[in-house]
């Protein structure tokens, strides 16, 4: 390998990808992160101290408090005249707004004026204060630092949700490729108040947006997802549905049932359909009856349908409209004369709870320590906090953390031999998957840059083999591969 690389090609080493994969059905979006940083430096401070609120939250409220950007003072008043009359609507203005734009650099609006919602409407004039709080807070270093804190979420997300959507695909015999030309995306959220899910349908695209809680939102997150599936069904055959409206007066007499379903007979069968589906899915959900007694009127009928509909071939979007067919009023309205509906909703409170955990330990502080001063930049102090952490500890776990730390600030101090022969004791240390993983990334880069292609693809075919990498660590082993391809061509 070579002894001396140049400065610019040892920044392109350690890059690490903003995200595992741009256009990925669960992902993290650069336009929340940074509109979300931006109101809590203007004063949204909603279950800030909640138990369950994501640490990364408080560090970047900090780290944006200490850049004493000048757009804030604006960023304030602008908040102030913009707030809602709880904290759920006040948040919900800001996702809409943040999903509607492209994004740093520039937060210009992806749909056409006609197609806004009126929430971002009201938004108006908060672009261009983006556009500066982006630069002057420096969001970008916030951004890239705050990576490792979202591949954790992201990581206790993938498995679950892959297996929900699965699912419901498999249930309403659905090929997993975009629907009808449409969109699903999942965002997590770390900076907003705990345990929101929110959902969104802007032109083709589906959207939902998930905050921190106790325990991963899967039931909801599948329940955006058969809404995703069969709200176009209730669309495309809405004359057939209108017929058997005539239902809908029984609804009006569910206190527990949202006023929004009342208005909507269109929403209140889908809904219905939904609550039937889940009952006959995996998981803990509402039983038919308890759906019926909050107002979800047409539950039974579902449900009694279902049940052919898994004897026959079809797929949910051809049974749908002989579903409708089906509908009896006259049926129905001898089955709902005597339902007694409940007089509230069920509660369906959160955990706040978070699994007690022992209390760090001197190596874990110093390591937490060391990579602080790293995100700012402070790599002499940094690499002395590491080489304390090797002092404080036995443990091979902790020491692999410590040389990656090291590894990474030598190459970066154009020292890439050194860099190499620590990279290689992380992997001698027994190192964990996420780390083993990027290492090999690293080493891979080192290999590409030096011109040893082949060893370069082995370090990234490693990564990608290793069981529990992160998602962005596949990203960018997978870009290497078909970088040094591309090379190799060339």
């Amino acid at each position: 390998m070579s002894r001396s690389l140049p400065p610019a090609l040892l920044a392109l080493a350690l890059v690490i990808p903003s995200s595992a994969a741009e256009h990925g059905q669960l992902d993290f979006s650069p336009s929340l992160f940074t509109v979300l940083a931006a109101i809590n430096a203007a004063g949204y401070d909603a279950e800030v101290a909640s138990p369950n609120s994501d640490p990364l939250r408080e560090q970047i409220r900090n780290a944006v408090e200490s850049a004493h950007a000048p757009v804030t003072a604006e960023l304030k008043k602008f908040f102030a005249d913009h707030r809602q009359k709880d904290e759920t609507a006040e948040l919900s203005q800001y996702v809409s707004y943040a999903l509607s734009v492209t994004g740093p650099p520039d937060f210009g609006f992806k749909y056409r004026d006609v197609e806004l919602p009126p929430d971002v409407r009201s938004l108006e004039g908060l672009g261009p204060l983006l556009v500066r709080f982006s630069r002057e807070a420096n969001v970008d270093e916030l951004w890239k630092n705050a990576q490792p804190a979202f591949e954790r979420a992201l990581e206790r997300y993938h498995q679950p949700v892959s297996r929900a959507i699965l699912e419901a695909n498999a249930y309403l015999r659905n090929p997993t490729a975009g629907y009808l030309g449409r969109s699903f995306q999942i965002y997590l959220d770390l900076l907003g108040a705990p345990n929101q899910v929110q959902t969104r349908s802007y032109a083709n695209e589906y959207f939902v947006v998930v905050t921190p809680s106790a325990e991963p939102r899967i039931a909801d997150i599948r329940h955006a997802y058969l809404h995703y599936l069969l709200d176009p069904q209730a669309t495309k055959y809405g004359m057939e549905i209108l017929k058997k409206k005539s239902l809908e007066d029984y609804a009006q007499g569910a206190p527990a049932l949202d006023p929004a379903f009342k208005s909507d007979f269109l929403l209140l069968t889908t809904e219905s359909l939904i609550k039937a589906v889940e009952a006959r899915l995996p998981g803990k959900a509402e039983s038919v009856d308890e759906a019926l007694r909050e107002g979800y009127i047409l539950t039974p009928f579902f449900a009694e349908q279902l049940t052919i509909y898994e004897k026959q071939p079809e797929a949910m979007r051809l049974f749908f409209p002989e579903m409708i067919k089906a509908i009896d009023p006259a049926k129905e309205d001898r089955r709902l004369t005597n339902v007694q509906f409940a007089s509230a909703p069920r509660v369906r409170a959160a955990k706040v709870e978070r699994p007690m955990a022992p209390p760090p330990s001197p190596a874990d502080k110093a390591l937490e320590e060391a990579e602080r001063l790293y995100s700012n930049k402070d790599y002499e102090h940094a690499k002395q906090s590491y080489l304390r952490v090797l002092e404080q500890s036995s443990e091979n776990s902790v020491h692999a953390r410590a040389y990656y730390g090291l590894a990474r600030i030598a190459v970066l101090q154009n020292d890439p031999e050194l860099g190499e022969r620590l990279f290689q004791k992380v992997l001698d240390s027994g190192p964990d998957p996420w780390v083993r993983a990027w290492t090999h990334v690293y080493l891979g880069r080192l290999s590409d840059i030096a011109g040893n292609r082949d060893e370069a693809a082995k370090h990234y075919q490693t990564a990608l083999a290793v069981d529990g990498a992160s998602a962005a660590a596949r990203h960018a082993a997978e870009q290497g591969i078909q970088e040094s391809f591309k090379k190799q061509q060339n």
